[in-house]
């Protein structure tokens, strides 16, 4: 089987290549049956297999089909050339609008149209308007050949009683929510390269990090005041931060845009948004749960554990962390809402990491208005979450007194922000949540939106 599998490969790429010229058009297509007929199919659908050929080739292809048929294949053709449609074994005709008009053999075709001399194309020229098409539907549900070819096949007894079109089953949102969690999650299963990349760039980041700074311990307070101890821990706390955003953002940037003619098509046949928005946090928030554990690893076993303040420093990086990621990976579904292609979300990415570094309040001191638009950024509650729960405050040396009782402070300034307090760092965690119910909430908005217009 897979040596015929190869040759009809090979065959195919040889037809591809053929020059045009060489050979005519129908022999062309008799050429690409062939291919076909080397796996030996049972089904035929073709879309003007006779189109631009003269009336010879025509007659010709269309006898080709006939001897196909006559030996057990089924064969599905759509074409405008009527020369030899007296060939099939049935005719069907749909008119505007895709209204049937005919459906039976060539010969009754003949009678029901009152063709005198067989010419179908005259059928073109009697159903050339909207009105003569109904009309002529009309009849042919009434006629004898609707109970002939139709509803005795169908088992309808009665051609006069029209069936309603059944509305489509009504699937619950919980269970639409499941069935595509399962579609979602089994598309990543089979790609597990990439899941893998997702898995491992941030860790792979902080291990640079780990490497870059040398054997100095940023979390933990030496037997001696080092004034660099306190930015440096800080500087760290940004790379955790901007890692797990830049993973956050990668991961989910494309997964609504790539999907939009897909979600048009199951949105008309009752596709539930609540279900469709929840299958989508629901498998991402497990890839960030997978990327949670491989970043927490990475910190316990690169960097000294800081004494525990409020609780123990790896669940209280576990948590901050997801809490990042989540935040990230909704903004990400937020933009991917937005944008008009795959290409566009991509470009998104750096014009989206970019403020999160700017306005984490690690870099510069953020101060006016600045510091509210801080707040809209995930960076500037991640660190702070981050330092609440490292207490970077109790890394700032003492003040140095001189004996002129002259003070000399340190460079870094104690803040608010990383005040070791279980309100400070619920807020810090609770408007990480906000957040990314919020990109949630304009998702949802907004493909409302889209499916009105």
């Amino acid at each position: 089987m897979l040596f015929f599998r190869h040759i009809t490969i090979q065959l195919q790429q040889n037809v591809s290549k053929l020059n045009k010229s060489a050979i005519s058009g129908g022999q062309l297509k008799r050429v690409s049956i062939g291919v076909e007929l080397l796996v030996d199919p049972k089904l035929f659908f073709l879309d003007e297999p006779t189109s631009g050929l003269d009336p010879g080739l025509d007659k010709k292809m269309m006898q080709l089909l006939r001897k196909l048929a006559d030996q057990g294949r089924t064969i599905v053709l759509v074409t405008h050339a009527t020369g030899n449609i007296n060939l099939c074994d049935r005719l069907v005709f749909l008119g505007q609008g895709g209204n049937l008009c005919y459906f039976g053999t060539f010969s009754d075709a003949c009678q029901f149209f009152n063709l005198r001399n067989g010419d179908f194309a005259e059928v073109y020229i009697q159903l050339d308007n909207q009105t003569a098409v109904i009309h002529t539907t009309q009849r042919y549900r009434w006629s004898s050949y609707q109970h002939q070819y139709i509803d005795q096949r169908l088992g309808v007894s009665d051609s006069s009683v029209i069936t309603p079109k059944p509305s489509p089953p009504r699937v619950s949102p919980l269970r639409q929510a499941w069935i595509l969690c399962q579609r979602y999650g089994q598309i990543m299963a089979r790609d597990p390269f990439n899941v893998g990349i997702a898995i491992a760039t941030a860790p792979i980041g902080i291990l640079l990090i780990d490497l870059a700074i040398a054997a100095r311990e940023p979390f933990i307070l030496g037997s001696e005041a080092d004034p660099k101890l306190a930015p440096l821990a800080q500087t760290v706390l940004l790379v955790f931060s901007c890692a797990a955003i830049w993973v956050g953002l990668a991961g989910s940037l494309q997964e609504i845009v790539k999907e939009n003619d897909i979600y048009s098509r199951e949105r008309l046949v009752n596709l539930n948004l609540f279900a469709y928005i929840a299958s989508k946090v629901t498998v991402l928030s497990g890839l960030a749960f997978l990327q949670t554990l491989a970043m927490v690893a990475v910190i316990l076993m690169a960097f000294g554990h800081p004494p525990a303040t409020l609780l123990p420093w790896g669940l209280g990086l576990t948590i901050t962390t997801y809490l990042t990621l989540f935040g990230a990976l909704c903004l990400g579904l937020m933009v991917s809402t937005f944008a008009k292609s795959e290409t566009q979300a991509n470009t998104a990415l750096p014009i989206l990491l970019l403020p999160q570094i700017i306005f984490s309040g690690v870099l510069f001191q953020i101060k006016g208005v600045s510091q509210y638009l801080s707040w809209l950024t995930v960076s500037r509650w991640s660190i702070g979450a981050y330092g609440t729960l490292l207490d970077i405050n109790g890394l700032v040396p003492e003040p140095i007194i001189f004996p002129d009782d002259k003070v000399m402070e340190s460079a870094f300034k104690t803040n608010p922000v990383y005040d070791p307090s279980w309100g400070n760092l619920l807020i810090n965690w609770q408007v990480l949540l906000l957040q990314g119910f919020l990109y949630l909430a304009i998702i949802f908005l907004l493909k409302k939106r889209q499916d009105i217009i």
